[in-house]
């Protein structure tokens, strides 16, 4: 888990070094780069890292900055209530303008303002009923509720164990009867 995180830390200077390199050089970006990361825990008590902005690492080394912008996004995880709720920040943008889709294990957001242009799909750790999906937009800030599917049931059905031949459908050889028993075992003749 600590390898993960060190990894992703590793890749986030890599990128930062990269751009700083490039702004020195003259061959900065274009356009405006938006960049970060969140961390936060998941339902599984794991770290998880989300990645935002206009900023990725295309092909080995190279930095490029896209038209398109990742989202900041947060996924709430709400057990007692049965909930998930999706909180994505996307400044700029009409509510009419914004695109939201849902499967029972990803939501997926596409925006376009004047100026910005969101996109990003977000896989999510639950089974949701997206029927049940409800979005609201308010200062630029996306929020959807979904309900959880009912969880699996605990506990199990009982199989019987029977008592039955070996794998090979024979005697077992007097080498693993003592293996078995921890002493020597003679068959009887």
């Amino acid at each position: 888990m600590l390898d993960d995180i060190e990894r992703d830390f590793e890749m986030f200077d890599r990128m930062f070094d990269e751009m700083i390199e490039s702004l020195e050089k003259g061959t900065a970006f274009s356009k405006p780069v938006f960049y970060g990361f969140s961390i936060t825990v998941g339902p599984d008590g794991r770290p998880v890292v989300r990645e935002f902005g206009n900023v990725r690492q295309a092909g080995g080394k190279k930095v490029v900055a896209s038209d398109v912008r990742e989202p900041l996004v947060d996924v709430i995880y709400d057990e007692q209530n049965g909930e998930v709720k999706v909180i994505a920040e996307m400044p700029g943008v009409d509510k009419d303008k914004i695109q939201v889709e849902a499967t029972d294990d990803s939501i997926y957001l596409k925006a376009e303002g004047d100026d910005r242009k969101y996109e990003t799909s977000v896989p999510l750790d639950v089974r949701v009923d997206p029927g049940s999906a409800k979005a609201n937009y308010k200062n630029g800030v996306l929020e959807i509720t979904l309900k959880t599917k009912e969880k699996a049931k605990k506990g199990g059905v009982k199989i019987a164990v029977e008592r039955g031949r070996t794998a090979s459908r024979g005697p077992l050889p007097e080498r693993l009867l003592s293996r078995v028993s921890g002493e020597p075992t003679q068959r009887p003749r």
